[in-house]
């Protein structure tokens, strides 16, 4: 998960990813999208690649790459685990907003 979000955490890395979540792209069209060279983002894509984000598909003298569904589920399950504690969190602090109300609409005794 590590190389996942570091991966990640390089603005021009989660561009492609982004970019990449509409469908495949060569490695010219990116470089056209977003205005890198060639060689910069040929290593970003390869950094994105060892960490699973992406893979590649050779056809004929061009390199398509598309996203790996499966290590965007891997991030998923992880928030997974954290959406159970902002639920609990949520739960509670409606609860304490419910209460606050509850009492504001209490007539008062005069």
């Amino acid at each position: 998960m590590n190389t996942i979000f570091s991966a990640l955490a390089e603005p021009h890395r989660l561009h492609m990813v982004e970019l990449l979540r509409d469908g495949p792209l060569t490695v010219g069209e990116i470089v056209d999208r977003l205005g890198l060279s060639q060689p910069q983002v040929s290593k970003h894509l390869r950094v994105l690649s060892e960490a699973g984000l992406v893979e590649v598909q050779p056809i004929a003298n061009r390199r398509v790459y598309k996203l790996r569904p499966q290590s965007l589920q891997d991030i998923e399950n992880w928030l997974g685990s954290f959406r159970r504690l902002w639920e609990t969190q949520f739960d509670r602090m409606d609860a304490y907003l419910q209460a606050l109300q509850a009492k504001e609409s209490k007539p008062t005794d005069e």
